[in-house]
Order: C-alpha cells, then sequence, then structure tokens
C-alpha cells in the first residue's frame, strides 16, 4: 500500500512510548512514496533532507518555523543549522527507528517549504 503525502498531511502524530516495533524495510519504503525525494532514509532507523536558504536569517526562519510544528504535533527532530542550511533528521527514538510519526513530520515539512515559497 502506497502512501501519499495528502494522507499524510491529514494525520496528526502519536504519542510513542515506545512497545511498538519500527517500521520495516517494507513500510519504509510505502511512506517513502509521501515525502519528497529528497528525504534518505539513513540504517532504516532515521529520515533526514538538507535544506538551502540564501542566508543565515532565513535558515533560522525555516527552522523556526519546524520547530513551532515540531510542538503542535509532540513530535520532535534534530535540527543542525548552519549559514544557509539546515538539516531535519527524524526518528522515533522511543522504538529505535521510524514510525508513522516521522512521515507525518516529513510531510508536514514538505508542505512548510511548499507554501514559504
Amino acid at each position: 500500500m502506497k502512501i501519499e503525502g495528502s494522507e499524510l498531511l491529514s494525520k496528526k502524530c502519536k504519542p510513542c512510548e515506545g512497545g511498538v516495533p519500527p517500521f520495516t524495510p517494507e513500510e519504509i519504503e510505502n511512506y517513502m512514496n509521501g515525502i519528497d525525494k529528497d528525504w534518505k532514509v539513513t540504517d532504516g532507523k532515521q529520515i533526514s533532507r538538507h535544506f538551502s536558504f540564501i542566508n543565515f536569517r532565513h535558515a533560522m526562519d525555516f527552522a523556526d518555523m519546524v520547530g513551532e510544528l515540531a510542538e503542535e504535533e509532540g513530535h520532535h527532530p534534530d535540527m543542525h543549522i548552519h549559514y544557509g542550511k539546515v538539516e531535519v533528521e527524524l526518528s522515533t527514538h522511543a522504538i529505535g527507528g521510524l514510525s508513522e510519526n516521522d512521515f507525518i513530520m516529513a510531510a508536514k515539512i514538505d508542505a512548510l517549504i511548499q507554501t514559504d515559497n
């Protein structure tokens, strides 16, 4: 079953305290269809994407928007901010891998970029 981006945008992250298995490679592949192709999977446990901006201020503005979204969703990425660049890493730490929450966040972050341009 291929997941669509619009389906992910309509969902809300659910609290995860563990006790569920991380996504299998097949589930990861299905969910990757619902997010931008620039997201990369690392070791089947994390997805990440690099975003480029014209300067530090724009990078910080984007990081602030991602931070607001993370608070709304209750699912927080790791972010690395550089001059004109932001790297976003998503993983569900409580299960040591990927869950639907990571892909919901990725789709919503993708939407931030589309609406910001």
